[in-house]
């Protein structure tokens, strides 16, 4: 059986569901990833266009490159390898702001897996970082890409719900009629290498840059 293709076991699920829960020390709530900008501008202003726009940040975006960042840091096979795959998702990075936000989320991961689980990361941007923790503890990679993707599309709902603002009923439609894109993604994602990285979400990296010099915000990207 291939690297991470192997059943998960009860405790590989719940361990995934601690490390992607929001009570989790990784900080997500504080990132919306361009998102309030947007919002901001009037280009997203309803639930539909939330959609929308997550949707394309998943399929085109920062949902699609970081889960092959994530797979090929799972299977890097030494130091140098796992290096390699930091390197190149830093310098995927589109502006400041999202190079500081994969940089602390990164960080904030390590410290917490390697305070809490049998082994030491450190200095890893965020899903180098998870990868690699998912490695070394022998969970599944694509459950693990699966739910990386669904932590990282609920974040960026929960922000819409706030900023829109949408109803907490259609925030929550909005993760659940995304939630099977989160599987087809990683699926396709884990298998892809770092040639299959690739970026059309242009709008999404303009928001990113904008948010930087926004006058009033909420969260820090």
């Amino acid at each position: 059986m291939a690297m991470g293709a192997r059943m998960a076991t009860h405790t590989d699920v719940l361990t995934l569901a601690q490390w992607f829960s929001p009570a989790f020390p990784v900080g997500a709530f504080a990132y919306s990833h361009g998102l309030e900008w947007a919002i901001d501008s009037g280009d997203v202003a309803d639930a539909d266009a939330t959609r929308e726009w997550v949707e394309t940040v998943l399929r085109h975006g920062a949902g699609w490159n970081d889960c092959i960042l994530l797979a090929c840091a799972y299977r890097a096979q030494d130091t140098d390898a796992l290096t390699y795959v930091d390197a190149t998702g830093r310098a995927l990075a589109s502006s400041r702001e999202r190079l500081i936000e994969t940089q602390l989320q990164g960080q904030a991961f390590c410290d917490a897996v390697s305070r809490i689980w049998p082994q030491t990361l450190d200095g890893l941007i965020y899903p180098v970082a998870v990868g690699c923790a998912a490695q070394r503890a022998g969970l599944p990679l694509e459950l693990t890409a699966q739910m990386f993707l669904q932590a990282f599309l609920s974040n960026l709902a929960a922000a819409a719900t706030r900023l829109v603002p949408l109803g907490q009923t259609e925030g929550q439609t909005i993760i659940r009629t995304l939630t099977p894109l989160c599987s087809e993604i990683a699926t396709d994602a884990v298998q892809a290498g770092l040639g299959g990285l690739k970026s059309s979400a242009f709008l999404s990296d303009i928001g990113a840059m904008k948010h930087e010099t926004q006058y009033s915000r909420i969260f820090k990207t």
